[in-house]
């Protein structure tokens, strides 16, 4: 609930400052905001609402909310989320902190309900907070993502997020506990993806296994080696293959034309059309491919570890899941931290008041934002 009372004016607009001086001065009136933003969204206004009833409380100033759309609902461009009321100058320097907590969140949970839906059958986990600028946003994007996981499991029966990476934020995911697998630090580490795995299992025996297998550039190999050592673990389905191959290079035994040929096989209509130049990376391109999941995948099978679950990870946002959805591509987990905003200004939330003392008032152009307001 930060920031409070003895560090607020410390973080807020000055103007705003300025503002609640000149009200205190020549009085007070009370005032409708209305909260939009400029692009559609999911509605994911709880932790900014929450801390708003934070500071309102302290002050011992009473703020009523009128909430548009519910948790998890889509909201147009322009289409106003909520409204508040309460004093003029009790709210005047709290729009700043209140934008800041609600635009983020709203795009992330946009961004995380249209990979969920389009990808019902795979499960996700939030990967993001190391892109995250500070603890604080790392909280508002997991609380995002939870929001649009949420609203696909209602709508689409999706699988959604089922985790995520930090124990702070676990709460948002229905968890106790943050998910962990093994990072290409500890691979180099122990000198080998086998005996990486050795290692995690001595330590963490009771624990389901994701062996991270790019590391030496033996994806086939590396990950053939840890089934076979660990094939009881295999066979119960208690391991998994987390393939990571970042897009300067292709999974071992891929190069452009064996892509082709393998996506030509398996899906031959996801090539036939149309595609731009980033959505064909996707599918036969460096990295994470389509073709470089059907690729392990088919190994793996063929070796009779189709039991082995296979998690992708690397680049996952929007729009190389729809691509991953045109393919059907064999993912079970995708871990992501790409569903956070790529475009910052589009995160942008505004707050406009149109009413003083029950008057309707609005500056020209905005008129738009009195509509819902007694619907």
């Amino acid at each position: 609930m930060k920031p409070d009372l003895s560090t607020l004016a410390e973080w807020t607009d000055h103007y705003f400052l300025k503002t609640q001086k000149i009200i205190q001065h020549f009085g007070d009136q009370q005032v409708t905001y209305a909260v939009f933003m400029r692009r559609p969204v999911i509605s994911a206004p709880r932790l900014a609402m929450e801390w708003l009833y934070y500071i309102t409380d302290q002050r011992n100033i009473k703020i009523d909310f009128k909430l548009n759309y519910q948790e998890g609902e889509w909201v147009g461009a322009g289409e106003p989320i909520l409204y508040f009321t309460g004093s003029f100058s009790g709210l005047v320097d709290l729009e700043t902190i209140f934008l800041q907590k609600l635009g983020p969140s709203c795009v992330a949970a946009f961004n995380a309900y249209t990979m969920c839906t389009d990808l019902p059958y795979v499960g996700f986990l939030a990967m993001d907070a190391r892109h995250c600028a500070g603890l604080e946003m790392a909280e508002l994007m997991a609380y995002g993502a939870s929001v649009g996981s949420k609203a696909a499991q209602i709508q689409t029966n999706a699988k959604g997020f089922i985790g995520n990476a930090t124990q702070s934020t676990a709460h948002y995911f229905g968890q106790d506990k943050a998910f962990g697998t093994m990072p290409h630090a500890f691979v180099g580490y122990a000198g080998s993806t086998l005996k990486a795995a050795e290692m995690f299992h001595k330590i963490f025996p009771d624990e389901q296994m994701v062996v991270l297998v790019d590391y030496f550039g033996h994806e086939i190999t590396d990950s053939l080696d840890v089934c076979r050592h660990f094939t009881n673990l295999a066979q119960k389905g208690l391991l998994g293959i987390r393939l990571d191959t970042h897009g300067s290079r292709y999974v071992e035994g891929l190069d452009p034309t064996s892509s082709y040929r393998i996506l030509d096989r398996f899906v031959p209509q996801s090539i036939r059309g149309y595609r731009t130049e980033l959505e064909l990376k996707y599918l036969i391109g460096g990295g994470v491919s389509a073709a470089a999941i059907f690729h392990v995948r088919e190994a793996l099978n063929q070796a009779g570890f189709d039991k082995v679950k296979l998690i992708a990870s690397s680049g996952f946002d929007p729009l190389k899941c729809k691509i991953m959805a045109t393919t059907n591509a064999p993912i079970d987990i995708i871990g992501t931290g790409s569903f956070l905003p790529q475009q910052w200004p589009e995160t942008y939330a505004t707050a406009d008041i149109v009413m003083y003392n029950q008057e309707k008032k609005v500056k020209i152009g905005r008129e738009f934002l009195l509509e819902k307001l007694y619907k």
